[in-house]
């Protein structure tokens, strides 16, 4: 529960301070990526069982978080948090993350 808490404040924060007049910076990835942390670790690398993100190919990642969002795939949390980013923030979510380097 302290997970969900958590991961969705760090969301709703993150939304709060962000618009989208703002043109996307080099680190935006990386920014949207540290909401993540609390679930999948630091930089993707899962130490508490959940997937890794870290390495895993782009396109991959993009079709997971579209399956999250449209209900295709189960989930506890994921099919909410999936919600609230847009197709570009998919995208660069993926991109840092297959980015990564996996163990």
């Amino acid at each position: 529960m302290k997970r969900l808490l958590a991961a969705t404040a760090a969301l709703g924060v993150y939304a709060s301070i962000t618009s989208a007049a703002e043109p996307p910076s080099p680190i935006t990835g990386r920014d949207l990526a540290a909401s993540c942390a609390i679930c999948h670790g630091t930089n993707g690398l899962s130490v508490g069982g959940l997937p890794n993100l870290a390495g895993q190919p782009r396109d991959y990642l993009v079709k997971q978080m579209r399956d999250f969002r449209d209900g295709k795939r189960p989930a506890t949390i994921m099919h909410q948090i999936a919600k609230g980013y847009t197709e570009e923030q998919y995208d660069l979510l993926a991109g840092f993350f297959a980015a990564q380097r996996a163990r």
